[in-house]
C-alpha cells in the first residue's frame, strides 16, 4: 500500500444531530479536512459528486479552493458522472484547479450510480444520441475528455481576433501538462475496468460492483483489478497505472469510536440490485480496535492489489472527529500493512 487518503461524500443535513447543516458547511468543512489531512501525513483527499442531493455537486471551485490552501496531499473525486458534463468545459476547469494546485489533481470519472432523479443529466442539456443508452453517452463524453487533455489544437482561429492568437489551430486554455495522466474511471464492472485500461486512465474501484462470480467482495475485487492490469499490459502502454480502491475502516480506540461504530452491523458483504436487472454486491465495513483491524485487512485482496486506499468518512460527524479517524488509522493501522 503505497498512498491513503479520504473519500468524502460531503453529506449536509439541517439536523440538530449533524455537524454539517447546510451546503456552505460541508463546503468549508471539506477544505478544512483536507488541510487537517495534509497536515497528518494522508496522501490523498477526495469528493464524490452527486446532483440533486444534499451532497458535494460541483467540484471544480472545492478543488480549486483545497489546491490554493495546501501544498503537498492529492486532490480528487471518486467520482463525477460524466452523463452530466460538457467535456470542453470541464476540461478548462480541470486544468485550471490542477494549476492552482500545481499539478495534484487526481480527476475521478465515471458513468455514474443510481441518481435522485429520473433520468437527472436530461435537466442538464444531455441525452444520449440515438441507438445509445446513458451509460454509452458518459463514454462518449469521456472519450472526448480525453482527447482535449492530450492539449492538441483543433478549433480554427479567427482571422481578426480581439487578441493575438499563437500559430496553427487552437486548444483549450489553460492546459495542463499531465492530466491526461491523472484520470481515473470508477469501474463497477470488470468490463468497465478492461475498457478503462485500453483508453490510459487509471482505476478506481469503490465499495461497491456488479456481483459477477458470487464469491466475495473482496476477492471480485481483486480479480477486477487484475482482469484491468491485464488489459493495461495489452494495451502496450508504457507507463504504471494506479489503482485505488475505497473502504470504510474505522479503528477503535476511544469511546467516541465505540459509541459511533462499536456495534457496526455491516461485518460482511450485502447484495443488493442496482436497477431491474444489475445485481450487486456491497463490500463490508470494518470496525475493530487496532490489532484486529490490522489482521482483517491483511485478509483484503483488494486491498493488497491496490496501490492506493480511500477511506470513506462520516463527513458530518465533523472535522475535528474525522481527523482523529484518518489519524488513528495512518499512525496504528497503515504502518503495519505496508505503508510507507
Amino acid at each position: 500500500m503505497k498512498k491513503i487518503g479520504f473519500l468524502s461524500f460531503g453529506h449536509w443535513t439541517p439536523s440538530s444531530q449533524s455537524a454539517t447543516r447546510s451546503a456552505a458547511d460541508a463546503l468549508l468543512q471539506s477544505i478544512d479536512l483536507a488541510v487537517a489531512a495534509e497536515e497528518l501525513g494522508a496522501d490523498g483527499a477526495y469528493f464524490r459528486v452527486h446532483h440533486f442531493a444534499r451532497q458535494l455537486s460541483s467540484p471544480f471551485a472545492l478543488l480549486a479552493a483545497i489546491g490554493a490552501k495546501t501544498h503537498r496531499i492529492e486532490i480528487g473525486t471518486g467520482v463525477i458522472d460524466m452523463r452530466y458534463v460538457n467535456p470542453h468545459y470541464m476540461a478548462e476547469d480541470a486544468a485550471a484547479a490542477d494549476r492552482i494546485a500545481g499539478g495534484r489533481l487526481q480527476l475521478g470519472i465515471s458513468r455514474g450510480s443510481p441518481e435522485q432523479t429520473i433520468d437527472g443529466w436530461r435537466h442538464f442539456g444531455y441525452q444520449p444520441a440515438e441507438g445509445e443508452i446513458d451509460a454509452d453517452m458518459a463514454r462518449r463524453h469521456t472519450e472526448v475528455l480525453l482527447d482535449l487533455l492530450r492539449g492538441q489544437g483543433f478549433a480554427q482561429p479567427n482571422p481578426q481576433p480581439m487578441f493575438p492568437n499563437p500559430p496553427g489551430l487552437l486548444r483549450l486554455e489553460p492546459f495542463s501538462d499531465g492530466l491526461r495522466e491523472r484520470i481515473w474511471w470508477g469501474a463497477g464492472s470488470n468490463a468497465t475496468a478492461i475498457w478503462a485500461a485500453k483508453l490510459g486512465m487509471n482505476l478506481q474501484s469503490s465499495t461497491l460492483k456488479d456481483d459477477e462470480t458470487g464469491e466475495s467482495f473482496h476477492i471480485q475485487q481483486a480479480k477486477q483489478i487484475r482482469a484491468y492490469r491485464a488489459a493495461w499490459q495489452e494495451a502496450g502502454h508504457t507507463r504504471i497505472p494506479r489503482v485505488s480502491v475505497s473502504r470504510s475502516i474505522f479503528a477503535l480506540t476511544d469511546r467516541r469510536d465505540h459509541a459511533y461504530f462499536g456495534n457496526s452491523s455491516h461485518e460482511g458483504d450485502q447484495i443488493g440490485f442496482l436497477d431491474e436487472k444489475t445485481r450487486a454486491i456491497f463490500g463490508r465495513s470494518y470496525a475493530a480496535e487496532p490489532d484486529v483491524l490490522i489482521k482483517q485487512l491483511a485478509q483484503d485482496q483488494a486491498i493488497a492489489e491496490a496501490d492506493t486506499l480511500l477511506l470513506t468518512v462520516p463527513n458530518q460527524l465533523g472535522v475535528e472527529y474525522n481527523a482523529h479517524v484518518i489519524e488513528a488509522i495512518l499512525t496504528q493501522v497503515a504502518p503495519e500493512l505496508g505503508w510507507r
